[in-house]
């Protein structure tokens, strides 16, 4: 990890510098879970499993950066810095980044383009950060 590289970003306005507060890390991660834990109920559409696994990811991945002191500019940096927060690969950062273009075309542009493989993929990726954490 690279705190020059994180206060790179800081400098171009990607980050900003905050103090951690442990009760939103522990909310991060509480909330993660409780995501994690729905994504595996049964009944839930395609899209709402993806957007569950997304959410539980990103919260994941919110609270590494938070605990080092930094907040995200926008959503999408928060994955970017993931080599940076928990060490973690492009087969992890990159699929979530991916994740992200797809759920703003749930969100914004009524898109379907889900699919079973791309929601087992950011799923397992969102275990990945839990345990990291």
């Amino acid at each position: 990890m690279s705190k020059a590289e994180l206060d790179n970003l800081v400098k171009i306005g990607q980050l900003k510098i905050e103090s951690f507060a442990q009760s939103e890390f522990d909310a991060y991660i509480r909330s993660g879970k409780e995501r994690l834990r729905d994504a595996a109920s049964r009944g839930i559409s395609p899209s709402g499993k993806f957007l569950l696994g997304y959410a539980a990811a990103y919260a994941f991945s919110l609270a590494a950066l938070r605990r080092l002191g930094y907040r995200p500019a926008n959503r999408y940096v928060v994955f970017q810095c993931l080599p940076l927060t928990l060490g973690v690969g492009v087969e992890v950062w990159r699929v979530l980044a991916d994740a992200h273009d797809v759920r703003n075309g749930l969100e914004y542009e009524g898109s379907d383009e889900v699919t079973e493989d791309l929601t087992d993929q950011v799923i397992r990726c969102a275990k990945t950060l839990e345990e990291m954490l």
